[in-house]
């Protein structure tokens, strides 16, 4: 969210959700890196930093796509909220969007260990 309002200038898929940016997409791909460089200093990692770190980035994009898809969902269907369980910022689906998409990947992830 910082980095595609501060400095997004391309539209990321405009189409499906005319908010996000290049730029977003690609601050919130770098700062996800940050989780396993920090959680690193506080516990020992069952595999090479290396590998969490690219397990980080191909999860913070499947993330993203999953807000897309749900934001194209509700462009398709031509809604605004996706319910009214958990009013403002599009619905209860906003809240879960990104999650559509990582736990499946994660959970394949985890049985290939």
């Amino acid at each position: 969210y910082l980095f595609g309002r501060s400095i997004g200038k391309h539209k990321l898929w405009p189409v499906i959700s005319p908010n996000k940016t290049i730029e977003g997409f690609i601050g919130g791909v770098l700062c996800s890196l940050l989780v396993p460089i920090i959680m690193q200093m506080f516990i020992e990692f069952p595999v090479n930093i290396f590998v969490m770190m690219v397990v980080t980035v191909v999860l913070s994009m499947f993330g993203q796509l999953g807000d897309l898809v749900e934001s194209g969902f509700k462009r398709h269907f031509g809604v605004k909220d996706s319910g009214k369980i958990l009013p403002g910022h599009g619905g209860i689906l906003d809240r879960f969007d990104s999650f559509m998409f990582v736990l499946p990947l994660l959970n394949i992830l985890l049985l290939q260990n």
